[in-house]
């Protein structure tokens, strides 16, 4: 079995210094690297939270959904109903629509992502599926989907209500699941402003209640919250460079810690971890030495991409190992499983891949076959 080791070792990085608690002042929160999935951090991440406006973001992927299948247009026209309309004269976070106006799915849209609108919630519900419930029970059915396990949704748009429950570790699921199919509609999300051209008054102009789109530090989204009873939450998306991490954090006392801790959680995940692409999809080429074949080498991919998080002091004991019995007998048809590639940390093995030969690999004619078996006998040399 031949086992060809590729150790990666990124030497700048062992000199940087790691800290190993970020020590964030909440009560529940996770930190997950968007393209490998690793959690980072996480504390009573599986503690039920009330999501508050952290629900809005099922609320956009339902309309994103049916607006890929062609079911829902942006241009599309909803009529608001009283029952709409009474949420912008409650107190609530509005978008400020008014009874038996028409308004677009795309305003309705950003009242809710940009604006908070619980209005624009109800408006974009009814118009969708009828009512709030049956609105409900899409969003419960596409939790399913994406595997949401610990929650529940009774609203459009996460007010009071003690049946609309979450976990931290499930919305920063939906929030990957929202920027990983939805990539165009989650600009949205990052707009800083929404100007609702409102039927009978001025325009009003309301800004993005996510702190940390104003610091201009690589977050791109996603949601803040607040209830009473469950405090301040946010659900936050930092890019940098090719790198993306989630955060999702709730029970926050109050408007200035949300900001600054769901930052400090962020930058202490770039800070102390790296991400690599080990493996992409039909991409990655791996050669294989072969036998008896009209090629002495095979070319090798895999099927699936493969990303690792690590944390920076660990990297030294990253290896990836290319396994397989050889050389590859021929013939072998493309797609026919040939190795085998092993990702170990601390020589525990993190992931092995099966590897797929890209190619067809013919057998040499029968003189020639003769031959070189002959040569290896005498020389042992292939």
């Amino acid at each position: 079995m031949n086992n060809i080791i590729i150790i990666i070792f990124i030497y700048l990085m062992l000199s940087t210094k790691v800290f190993s608690n970020p020590n964030i002042n909440a009560r529940t929160g996770i930190l997950v690297d968007y393209h490998s999935d690793e959690i980072l951090y996480e504390f009573d991440s599986e503690t039920q939270i009330y999501p508050a406006s952290m629900t809005k973001i099922m609320t956009s992927i339902i309309a994103f959904d049916l607006i890929n299948k062609n079911k829902l247009s942006l241009e599309d026209e909803f009529v608001i109903s009283e029952n709409a309309w009474r949420l912008s004269q409650s107190g609530y976070s509005s978008m400020f629509i008014m009874i038996n106006d028409q308004v677009s799915v795309e305003d309705l849209l950003r009242g809710i992502i940009v604006a908070s609108g619980n209005d624009a919630c109800v408006a974009l519900a009814e118009g969708i599926a009828g009512s709030e419930e049956n609105f409900a029970e899409m969003m419960n059915e596409k939790a399913d989907e994406i595997g949401m396990t610990s929650t529940n949704f009774t609203n459009s748009s996460g007010i009071n209500d003690p049946d609309n429950v979450s976990t931290v570790k499930d919305i920063a699921l939906m929030s990957k699941y929202l920027i990983k199919n939805y990539p165009e509609f989650y600009e949205i999300f990052k707009e800083k402003t929404f100007t609702w051209d409102r039927t009978g008054g001025e325009p009003i102009k309301q800004g993005n209640r996510n702190p940390l789109l104003y610091k201009n530090v690589g977050v791109d989204g996603v949601k803040t919250g607040y209830l009473a009873v469950e405090k301040y939450s946010l659900a936050s998306s930092m890019k940098k460079n090719d790198r993306r991490l989630i955060a999702v954090v709730s029970g926050f006392p109050n408007k200035s810690l949300r900001s600054s801790e769901s930052l400090k959680l962020l930058n202490w995940g770039f800070r102390n971890t790296n991400t690599f692409e080990v493996t992409k999809a039909n991409e990655s080429i791996f050669e294989l030495e072969t036998w008896l074949g009209k090629q002495d080498k095979i070319k090798a991919i895999t099927n699936e991409d493969f990303f690792i998080t690590i944390n920076k002091k660990n990297i030294r004991h990253l290896k990836i190992s290319l396994e397989y019995k050889g050389p590859i007998v021929a013939p072998v048809s493309k797609g026919e499983e040939v190795a085998s590639l092993l990702i170990s940390n601390k020589k525990n093995v993190v992931k092995k891949i099966p590897l797929y030969a890209a190619e067809d690999l013919k057998k040499v004619n029968f003189f020639k076959s003769l031959v070189t078996s002959i040569n290896y006998l005498i020389w042992g040399d292939v």
